[in-house]
């Protein structure tokens, strides 16, 4: 009977797989104490989700303003667009169509369209 073990043998190997049970019973205790529970997670999750959505508030705010910023300033260069038209309109009305009539009065003058 030479393939069996010894009683010292058994033991000694009884021992290492106690001991190697001990670490890995160390190891799950180790890991579990680093998980966090099920509250707490909950907590930061609702937490994050919180930041996310007034995050997304804060950056629809900024992109409204932003639009509303553009759709003032197209207003305001349509309204001074609008300004130069009329002022070349009472440029040509005030300053031209005069100086034009009084040349032609005075051409139709000189040609004797006037007597």
């Amino acid at each position: 009977m030479p393939d069996e073990p010894t009683l010292g043998e058994v033991v000694r190997r009884l021992e290492a797989v106690h001991q190697d049970l001990k670490d890995d019973f160390r190891d799950v205790a180790g890991r579990l104490d680093s998980k966090v529970s099920i509250e707490r997670y909950q907590y930061e999750k609702e937490a994050a989700a919180e930041r996310e959505r007034l995050l997304t508030e804060r950056i629809r705010a900024v992109e409204e303003a932003r639009a509303q910023e553009a759709r003032e300033k197209q207003e305001t260069e349509q309204k001074a667009a609008d300004r130069r038209a009329s002022d070349r309109r009472l440029i040509f009305s005030a300053l031209i169509a005069p100086v034009l009539m009084l040349i032609l009065t005075l051409y139709l003058t000189s040609q004797g369209a006037g007597t």
